[in-house]
């Protein structure tokens, strides 16, 4: 798994997907659960689990955002708790990593694209 973005075949897409859900989370678990110094075992997770639904999303480089994406490929519960970290973290991104806050607000305005196995089905 590439947490970071650094592996060669990975697309700038999906690369900048990544490191904006970093910077959320951690601007989260800063905020909400202890202060400087890494993630806590929660945000870890989350965050363990967002990179892995990354990993094998069906989109790959041309994923929309999740508000947008037809396919809901976390469990309801992860759904939820990276849903309130998004409303936190996302006026917060604005101040400390804007450029990945516009990028991400821009990719959003994008619609999703169909989903690519019923799309090889027809």
């Amino acid at each position: 798994m590439n947490t970071d973005g650094a592996g060669s075949r990975e697309k700038p897409r999906i690369t900048r997907e990544r490191r904006t859900v970093r910077y959320m989370v951690e601007i989260y678990c800063r905020d909400q659960h202890h202060g400087r110094g890494g993630l806590c075992e929660q945000c870890d997770g989350l965050f363990t689990y967002a990179m892995a639904r990354l990993d094998h999303c069906v989109f790959k480089d041309d994923k929309p955002t999740c508000k947008k994406c037809p396919v809901h490929c976390y469990k309801k519960d992860m759904r939820a708790e990276m849903r309130q970290v998004m409303i936190y973290s996302g006026p917060r991104m604005l101040l400390s990593h804007p450029v990945l806050a516009i990028r991400h607000l821009l990719d959003e305005r994008k619609e999703a694209p169909p989903h690519p196995a019923r799309q090889t089905a027809q």
